[in-house]
């Protein structure tokens, strides 16, 4: 289920929450279960589940071969999911559900989305980044008309592009496994120069279409703290990348959980400090 792994998508979780003046706490916590407890596992578990890795995945350097307990609780996350999602709304409840359907299909070896490099990376990053940004807010009791207006909408499209940049440096170390399975990933469609080069690309956009956002505003304050905590993340990916190009044995499971790691770490302080500020 690689239930630690869910930490690195709480970046989105964060931002979402960032953006409104306020947010009932005991709801965000709900949202925060939801999610993170029992969405991305249940989604994680199902995933392994269809692709019995072999070689390391995200979250699982040596991951244990799937059986069906898994695939059992996996059912059970999912339902628990939806009906504590209830308790907040039935719209929740309903972006909560169609995330899961969606989230298999990118795994299931009827329809595999997995296999089709454009159309995974747009679903991936499109559920990942706007659609659980908008869900967030709705969990939480905005009004989907509020939610939809801009500049909201603006910065939903920001949590995509940024996990646009991440998502291809998920799979830059399994080229040779996604080969043998068939999966024509971004990643491997790219190449591993492609691949880093289409995530600084993304990233930056991302990063500047959130700048200017936040100096539109008026939240200049923002620029800062979200420059000054996503410092070490520019130093590490730029590091990765130079030290690659002089050895590819660099591209590998460790860095790339490390490049994660950091990003979803320096990112989720950045968000949750803009939220103390404005406190």
């Amino acid at each position: 289920m690689r239930i630690p792994f869910s930490v690195y998508l709480m970046p989105v979780f964060w931002f979402a929450l960032s953006t409104q003046p306020q947010v009932d706490f005991l709801r965000a916590v709900i949202v925060f279960l939801v999610l993170h407890v029992l969405v991305y596992p249940a989604s994680n578990g199902y995933n392994s589940y269809y692709d019995r890795d072999e070689g390391s995945i995200g979250g699982l350097k040596h991951p244990p071969k799937p059986n069906r307990q898994l695939m059992h609780l996996v059912l059970l996350f999912d339902v628990l999911a939806v009906l504590l999602s209830l308790l907040l709304s039935p719209l929740f409840a309903s972006l909560v559900a169609l995330y899961l359907f969606i989230s298999k299909a990118y795994s299931y070896e009827g329809i595999r989305l997995k296999k089709y490099p454009i159309l995974s990376t747009f679903v991936v990053t499109f559920f990942q980044g706007a659609f659980t940004y908008v869900m967030v807010q709705v969990g939480v009791g905005i009004a989907l008309a509020q939610v939809l207006q801009q500049p909201n909408i603006w910065f939903a499209l920001v949590s995509t592009l940024f996990l646009c940049g991440s998502y291809p440096l998920t799979q830059i170390y399994q080229h040779e496994e996604d080969s043998r399975r068939g999966d024509r990933t971004l990643s491997l469609l790219l190449g591993v120069k492609g691949t880093y080069f289409f995530a600084a690309v993304s990233l930056m956009v991302g990063a500047a279409l959130l700048l200017w956002l936040y100096f539109s505003t008026g939240q200049v304050y923002n620029i800062l703290i979200f420059l000054l905590c996503t410092a070490p993340v520019l130093y590490f990916f730029t590091g990765w990348v130079l030290r690659s190009q002089r050895n590819a044995a660099e591209v590998n499971y460790d860095n790339t959980m490390r490049m994660n790691k950091l990003s979803s770490l320096c990112i989720s302080t950045a968000f949750i400090l803009m939220m103390a500020v404005r406190m």
